[in-house]
């Protein structure tokens, strides 16, 4: 649905998005491999005064009881409704809630002719936080996986034009809260899973090349 963004979490049980006011070591790669196994993700290191760090997780949840890596390959994304009850994600919507960096994400519209890829952004054209789940998952041959899912809900009017889902769209005041800096109860974080106002965001057309694992180059 989307091509591979970077993640951010903390180091233990929770997640952490940079600084929105732009520190320094707020910092993201500028271009990500499509089909990329393996993506950056930006974490908090508690035991280092709160301090938010850059990690690399794989994209595709791994419940911790799940017997191989396959499950993942479903857990792409997370649908908000519900969320606290699905054994996959609830263990990981209640303490480990990361948020996903990305510059814009992909829709894919039916045309007459076929399908017509769209990039939507934010009107201000700033960095999106994506709500999502991080999970750790132990091999039987001793490697520990990190891996991630995006969490998606109902479409707003922009969006329901070209999907019927969409990414959770988190705004800068509501990621302590659901980064865990903040108290919240489960009624608060459901209350964050709701569609981004359409008027926060444009779209417009590109390459049919998005759709292509192979592309790496800028698009």
């Amino acid at each position: 649905m989307w091509p591979g963004p970077p993640v951010i979490r903390r180091q233990r049980d929770q997640a952490c998005l940079p600084d929105s006011t732009g520190a320094a070591d707020a910092e993201f790669p500028t271009e990500l491999e499509r089909g990329a196994d393996r993506l950056p993700a930006r974490r908090s290191l508690r035991r280092q005064g709160g301090q938010r760090s850059l990690d690399m997780l794989r994209w595709g949840l791994i419940p911790y009881w799940a017997k191989d890596t396959n499950v993942g390959f479903a857990n792409i994304n997370a649908k908000a409704e519900g969320i606290e009850n699905k054994p996959a994600f609830r263990k990981a919507f209640e303490r480990r809630r990361c948020l996903v960096p990305v510059d814009n994400f992909y829709e894919w519209k039916k045309t007459a002719t076929g399908k017509q890829p769209y990039a939507i952004a934010l009107a201000d054209r700033g960095i999106i936080a994506l709500a999502g789940l991080w999970e750790n998952w132990h091999s039987p041959a001793g490697e520990w996986v990190r891996s991630f899912a995006i969490i998606t809900t109902r479409p707003n009017e922009l969006c329901a034009e070209l999907h019927n889902r969409m990414p959770v769209v988190l705004k800068p005041q509501a990621w302590p809260a659901w980064l865990g800096e903040q108290p919240a109860t489960e009624r608060d974080l459901k209350a964050m899973l709701a569609p981004s106002p359409s008027e926060d965001m444009v779209c417009w057309p590109v390459s049919q090349r998005v759709g292509n694992v192979k592309t790496t180059i800028p698009r």
